[in-house]
């Protein structure tokens, strides 16, 4: 596991890599990297974590794990974990770490229909208990991704109509679905 300054890291690693490691050394995954960290320093700065959301985190008075499981080449990440980070950087009881899904994560245990689907966070108490998980998209990103499934979309298709969801929500879809699960389980 590692921390979100610790994520970051890898993504400038595979960034300024003379020869990046797979899968980063296929030039799609490369863009999909860079691309993706553009949009997380994006969010960082805009910090557009929302005031019923601070309240929301503000409440949580006991000690609560979270672990996201991610990849730097996952678009739906890169609009998902820097929210997640800034939500939890509001309470000093929320631990938050990262889990690279391909290098020896806890996946297998929180498949979307079967699938390894990212990004997925784990929200456990003091203990170690699964409070729940969320993941792998909110759900107007998941609407627009199951539609196009549907029809047979293409990837670019779908990359771009997805982009274009997370965009337009600001990230509202994702701190109302997670925070109405964090007030669920307080």
């Amino acid at each position: 596991m590692m921390n979100f300054q610790e994520y970051l890291d890898v993504v400038n690693t595979i960034l300024a890599a003379e020869k990046p490691a797979p899968p980063y050394d296929n030039a799609d995954y490369f863009q999909y990297t860079k691309m993706n960290g553009s949009r997380m320093n994006r969010w960082l700065k805009e910090n557009p974590v929302t005031e019923e959301t601070k309240a929301i985190v503000a409440a949580i008075t006991r000690k609560q794990h979270w672990v996201v499981i991610t990849e730097p080449w996952c678009g739906d990440a890169a609009h998902i974990v820097p929210i997640l980070y800034l939500m939890s950087r509001l309470n000093e009881h929320i631990d938050f770490k990262l889990q690279l899904r391909d290098s020896g994560s806890e996946i297998e245990k929180y498949l979307t229909n079967g699938t390894r689907s990212i990004p997925v966070l784990i929200v456990r108490d003091e203990n170690g208990n699964d409070l729940f998980h969320w993941g792998p998209r909110p759900a107007a990103a998941k609407a627009v991704y199951d539609a196009l499934k549907e029809k047979k979309a293409g990837f670019e298709e779908t990359k771009i109509a997805l982009q274009q969801v997370y965009n337009s929500d600001k990230s509202n879809g994702i701190q109302q679905e997670v925070g109405a699960l964090l007030a669920a389980h307080r």
